[in-house]
């Protein structure tokens, strides 16, 4: 059993360049590389687990990164297929942030907010269906601060690979309004419709 690189329906995005996502498409593809291969070196490492003790424990520390880097560029990359849609305010998603947010503005300022915060990581937005409540969390790295068993509704890839090509190492702001104008929310519709099912 192995991992295969998903391929994504992506159009030319608005103000991010075809040859970015070129070089981020081949991140991801390292990732799901990185998992096939850690996954049959750990399967050759537990042939005698008791010699191989720390380095398996490596390749398993390692793995999560790998599998969460894999992951969590899904969730990326099909945010962005089909194109550009606007989130609907009065659709389930929508009337949901807003009741918890106040209004779709004062969401996306938070999630813009953690997505700046300083480091390598994920703003990302969770939906707790057994508290109705959405949470913006950073993940860092890939791996470090997930909520055990509550669903990703969006993720903002903010590591440097995502935008700093492009809009150099101080353009993150920049890149993170052009991640909202491509943002299909239709996409994150099924994503929050799939949690509170």
């Amino acid at each position: 059993m192995a991992y295969e690189e998903k391929k994504f329906n992506l159009p030319d995005l608005i103000d991010i360049s075809k040859e970015s996502v070129i070089a981020h498409l081949g991140l991801y593809a390292g990732y799901v590389k990185n998992c096939n291969a850690l996954m049959s070196l750990e399967k050759e490492l537990r042939g005698d687990a008791a010699s191989n003790t720390h380095a398996l424990a490596e390749v398993v520390r390692r793995f999560a990164f790998e599998f969460d880097g894999m992951r969590m560029h899904e969730y990326y990359f099909q945010q962005w297929e089909e194109g550009a849609n606007a989130l609907d305010g009065a659709g389930a998603l929508g009337s949901a942030l807003i009741q918890q947010f106040g209004s779709i503005v004062e969401f996306e300022k938070q999630l813009r907010s953690v997505g700046m915060m300083r480091g390598v990581g994920w703003a990302v937005l969770f939906f707790d269906p057994a508290s109705s409540l959405f949470h913006i969390v950073w993940v860092g790295e890939h791996m470090q601060g997930h909520l055990a068993g509550v669903p990703i509704i969006c993720g903002l890839d903010v590591w440097e690979h995502a935008y700093i090509a492009q809009f150099g190492a101080g353009g993150r702001n920049a890149y993170i309004d052009a991640f909202f104008k491509n943002l299909n929310w239709k996409v994150m519709e099924k994503r929050f419709s799939a949690a509170i099912k």
